[in-house]
């Protein structure tokens, strides 16, 4: 199972890797190009590589609807022959024989053809999912979480799924299923351009409905997206909030609201469906009737001997054998409807705007951070402002403390720094360099971020501490996991290290998977660390080891720390007190005591809840909020 997990892990990061590098080069014109182009064009974009086999897939498709054509001609000769009196044994068996192969043809290419267009459908799936990924991994975070986890499961999980049947069977179907009416349509000519033009008798009328059945409908594809979304976030939102819904006795509540959601979706559907039911219905009947025209037209035709009766059987299985190609292109009209419309919710995913950044990799002298000037809104405007000028210096290998008031940007100030987002104005620079003159990947190995909030992969224990460094043996990651005091609860799980996190994820205190986290940090060994609260949900007893841990593995580098619980952070090289987003000041903790009427504050509060604490007898410290 450990080593599945790894192959699993690794292979996914370097097929992650390879794609971003092979089109690193044309990845802004990449970019730019998708935005201009139709969605047809966008899809075909990702079929890279696999082009040589949707041609032949197409070539194969219409080759095998040619092909389903030919046993028609067969039976028309065998009734010629019964006609003029020229039948024979020998005559019947040449021609069922040849009907026979050309079916066998049919069915070999068809099957040929759906194989490989399937093949290109799934690299297709491939490459758009990777897409998003990497437009997730390179956009602002802020772009990210702008879109619900309901949306973006919706987009890459259904909405890419849904794609394959139309890519498999629209492109390379559709090619063939244009050709057969064509060229059943030529063939009619021939024998009278009148019977051509009889079997085309119900199409003007088809096509109206079928264009009154696109205006309704393409009304109401908006709300039914948005109203989709709407009920796979309210789905997830349930799942997700089961345990708070239980814990605060909102059960009935959230059930309202959960069924309303799939209610309403179900109520817009019916409504929706019903309102394009009566034209849809005429559309599927009338467009595939050429039967309609074809049959009597011949039938006069051959009474008045302008053509035999053979050619009259003819003329009628020429015109059967569209019904099944029309009535397939209707199916793929749809289809294109809808593929179409995914196609570009997907683009907004496809052409998220990216953080910008250079080819090369960047030299990098020391590991000063220095922010000049920062200001930041989340929303780009002036008056959302939550960073105002901050001018704040991280020399290398100092311990710097953020602390302050909830709300005051000491998250964001460290979020900036591992460069989540761009400033708004201003600079981040790490050993004088830009961070917006870093590639993405090379900042990430300068910089270890741990915050609050610690997620787990559905890999081991032992896999998800090894995130931090991929190359690092099982001994180099137990050494983390036991410098993180981890290895004690590790070793209680049923298979330990090798427990899945998925099993171990429920049975992990928010302390243990802040261990966890922390072990990846060490394992990463960057040589910028920021923690946030890392440490919050820790017990005192493990605490203080583990503060020792952090404090010798982190000896040497540019530390910033965030941190509530002012007692772990008496001992930073400088403390930055944030209020509503500026410095109120800086210093040490000696400093601030005398000068700074806000931590002198907080520090009171800080100690005197710590005695509270301790006159009730309980052993927990108590963050100051």
């Amino acid at each position: 199972m450990p080593g599945t997990w790894k192959w699993k892990w690794r292979t996914w990061q370097e097929n992650c890797g390879t794609w971003r590098h092979q089109r690193k080069e044309i990845y802004v014109e990449k970019v730019d190009k998708t935005e201009k182009k139709g969605w047809l064009s966008i899809v075909f974009s990702y079929t890279e590589g696999r082009r040589g086999k949707l041609a032949l897939s197409v070539l194969l498709s219409v080759v095998s609807i040619v092909a389903g054509i030919l046993p028609y001609f067969c039976l028309y000769r065998v009734i010629e022959a019964f006609v003029n009196g020229t039948v024979t044994e020998s005559v019947i068996a040449y021609w069922c024989l040849a009907a026979l192969v050309f079916y066998a043809v049919k069915i070999l290419c068809f099957g040929w053809s759906t194989g490989l267009a399937h093949s290109v459908a799934y690299h297709i799936l491939e490459q758009l999912r990777l897409r998003v990924a990497d437009r997730f991994l390179h956009a602002p975070l802020g772009e990210v979480q702008a879109h619900s986890i309901g949306e973006i499961k919706a987009v890459m999980v259904d909405k890419i799924e849904n794609m394959e049947p139309p890519l498999a069977h629209m492109i390379p179907e559709g090619a063939g299923h244009l050709v057969l009416p064509v060229v059943s349509l030529a063939a009619l000519a021939v024998l009278d351009w009148r019977l051509a033009l009889a079997s085309l008798v119900t199409l003007p009328l088809a096509m109206v409905c079928m264009v009154l059945t696109f205006i309704i409908s393409g009304k109401s594809f908006e709300i039914y997206n948005a109203s989709n979304e709407r009920m796979n976030s309210v789905i997830v939102e349930y799942i997700e909030g089961i345990e708070v819904i239980k814990a605060f006795g909102r059960a009935g509540v959230s059930y309202e609201k959960y069924a309303k959601a799939i209610t309403d979706f179900r109520t817009f559907v019916v409504k929706w469906l019903s309102s394009t039911w009566v034209t849809m219905k005429l559309t599927f009947a009338l467009f595939p009737s050429t039967l309609l025209g074809t049959l009597p037209v011949s039938l006069y035709l051959a009474d008045r001997g302008s053509i035999t009766g053979a050619q009259a059987a003819l003329a009628v299985m020429l015109s059967m054998s569209m019904v099944g190609s029309l009535a397939k292109l209707e199916v793929f009209s749809e289809n294109t409807r809808q593929m179409k419309m995914t196609v570009e919710q997907l683009d907004a995913y496809l052409t998220m705007p990216n953080l910008p950044e250079p080819e090369c990799e960047t030299t990098i002298k020391h590991h000063d951070v220095e922010l000049k000037n920062v200001h930041f809104s989340y929303s780009g405007e002036k008056k959302d402002e939550v960073l105002h000028g901050i001018d704040l210096t991280l020399p290398e290998g100092s311990y710097t403390a953020l602390v302050g008031p909830s709300g005051g940007g000491k998250s964001t100030v460290a979020k900036l720094i591992a460069r989540f987002w761009d400033v708004t104005e201003g600079t981040i620079c790490i050993g004088g360099v830009d961070i917006r003159r870093i590639p993405v990947e090379q900042l990430a190995e300068h910089v270890s971020f741990v915050t609050q909030d610690n997620f787990l992969f559905r890999c081991s224990i032992l896999e998800n501490i090894r995130l931090g460094n991929p190359a690092a043996s099982d001994e180099e990651v137990k050494a983390a996991a036991r410098a993180a005091q981890c290895e004690e609860f590790i070793l209680k799980l049923p298979q330990g290290y090798d427990t899945p996190a998925g099993e171990a994820g429920k049975r992990l205190s928010g302390g243990e998977k802040q261990r966890v986290a922390i072990a990846r940090m060490m394992l990463k060994n960057a040589p910028i660390v920021i923690m946030d609260e890392a440490t919050a949900f820790t017990d005192p007893e493990n605490e203080e080891k583990l503060q020792q841990s952090i404090a010798a593995l982190t000896k040497g580098k540019t530390l910033l720390v965030i941190a509530h619980r002012l007692s772990t952070i008496q001992t930073a090289d400088q403390i930055v007190v944030l209020q509503a987003g500026e410095i109120l000041a800086k210093g040490t903790q000696e400093e601030l005591l005398v000068n700074c009427p806000l931590y002198q504050k907080m520090w009171k509060l800080h100690i005197g809840a710590k005695h509270w604490a301790v006159s009730q007898g309980r052993k927990e410290d108590v963050s100051y909020v």
